[in-house]
């Protein structure tokens, strides 16, 4: 993950509670959501880019395990939705 997504996130959950506080102030239900859901999204984007790093260091860390793991995988996907 980049600074540059880190602080884009940041942002985006600023705003986030930037809208719910002006959903609060206004009494709009609507933008308080808006802004509730704005600052979810920056959350999770937090979280889907710690465990892409995670994966990225793991996978720089041991290169034959994660292919054996990848491998695994998808071998298992390949059982199960191959019968169908």
């Amino acid at each position: 993950m980049s600074l540059l997504d880190k602080a884009n996130d940041k942002a985006d959950e600023a705003l986030g509670k930037g809208q719910e506080q002006l959903g609060k102030a206004t009494d709009s239900p609507e933008h308080e959501l808006k802004g509730k859901v704005r600052q979810g999204a920056a959350k999770a984007s937090y979280a889907v880019d710690d465990a892409l790093d995670c994966v990225k260091t793991k996978t720089q860390d041991a290169p034959f395990v994660s292919l054996a793991i990848a491998a695994g995988v998808g071998f298992l996907a390949a059982k199960i939705f191959g019968r169908r």
